[in-house]
């Protein structure tokens, strides 16, 4: 009996040993099969990248500017990637109204901004729709930053439309000539730039959709399906500082903004690079995204950066000297200053060389 009882409980520990064994691997099984925090960073899905704009929505950006001269739509384009400095660029051109010719050249060409928004101060109508249209400037340079190609095909499909609508034609003030299927737009005098006035909503001879909340800038818009123009803006005054007027253009074959007869280089960090987001593409560089909605007016911004140079790089403009001392949450974390990169432009092309002198308004 005793004999019995020593079996019993020798058969009873053994049972348990092997049950807590047994446990113990299925544990240890678990483990090895059990996704490592390594593995499970590698199964996590890449997040989703926004759709890209439609042409029909492409279109719908670039009609308040298609029908401008080459050398502007070229300025606004690259500016557009620079909303807070074309905020800001408006601001100061307000504050310093009294200036006039080479006083504001000097000036303008003092200031912290991108050269393609110092080229802007040449019109200030155009800058203030900038400003007043802010969301749309966002939208045009996120489109841009994203799809130049696309955005400049945009360009070229509406002023077919306004030609084939007979409103885009050749004028006293402006050349419009066709190269194969690119439709060029320049001054008829290269030192007097009209800025065309219309409707972008119904001079490409059927409705376009307006964009949400647009604001028509006084003297840029007329009620009627046309084209007018009014005052012509001398562009002698700022020609010597490398960023003016003729120092813009177009290689229309390739889809290029033109600077210096280089490929203009944005190097503002306000939007993302959705298309390309894991590794750099040259021309834009990734940071923090600016939303048009989020901006308030009535807030300042922050200015500072640096001009980065690059090889071969465009001179003829200031350096920077600092930051405005303003600040903004919506516009924070953005470089400013362009850079042009050496590049053989091929094919039909759209560029105004050289200078000239003189300024003031013309009829």
């Amino acid at each position: 009996m005793k004999l019995l009882k020593q079996h019993l409980t020798l058969f009873l520990c053994v049972s348990l040993v092997l049950a807590t064994s047994s446990g113990g691997f299925a544990q240890q099984a678990d483990q090895s099969t059990a996704p490592t925090s390594t593995d499970l960073s590698s199964t996590t899905p890449t997040p989703v990248q926004s759709a890209q704009e439609t042409p029909e929505q492409l279109q719908q950006l670039v009609a308040p500017i298609a029908l401008y001269p080459d050398a502007l739509v070229a300025q606004i384009l690259a500016a557009s990637t620079y909303p807070a400095q074309v905020v800001e660029a408006d601001r100061w051109m307000q504050q310093h109204s009294n200036l006039k010719g080479d006083q504001l050249a000097q000036e303008v060409n003092k200031q912290n901004w991108d050269p393609s928004v110092k080229a802007l101060a040449q019109f200030p109508t155009v800058l203030a729709n900038l400003d007043k249209n802010i969301t749309w400037t966002s939208g045009l340079g996120d489109a841009y930053t994203n799809q130049p190609q696309d955005v400049m095909n945009a360009v070229q499909v509406m002023r077919q439309r306004a030609q084939q609508s007979g409103n885009l034609k050749i004028t006293p003030q402006e050349n419009v000539t066709t190269q194969g299927q690119t439709i060029v737009i320049q001054p008829a005098n290269p030192q007097v730039v009209y800025v065309p006035e219309y409707d972008p909503w119904v001079v490409y001879g059927y409705p376009v959709v307006a964009y949400p909340g647009w604001y028509s800038y006084p003297g840029l818009y007329i009620a009627e399906p046309g084209i007018a123009f009014g005052l012509g803006f001398g562009v002698g005054f700022f020609s010597g500082f490398g960023w003016g007027f003729h120092n813009w253009g177009f290689d229309w074959r390739d889809r290029r903004v033109l600077f210096n007869h280089n490929t203009f280089i944005s190097h503002s960090r306000t939007f993302v690079n959705r298309g390309d987001f894991g590794r750099g593409r040259e021309g834009f560089n990734r940071g923090g995204e600016f939303r048009g909605g989020g901006f308030n007016h009535a807030q300042g911004f922050r200015g500072g950066g640096e001009f980065h140079g690059g090889a071969p790089v465009s001179h003829g403009f200031a350096e920077p000297h600092g930051g405005t001392g303003v600040h903004s949450g919506a516009f924070s974390g953005f470089n400013h200053g362009g850079v042009a990169r050496g590049f053989s432009a091929h094919g039909a092309s759209s560029f105004h060389g050289g200078g000239g002198h003189g300024g003031g308004g013309h009829r």
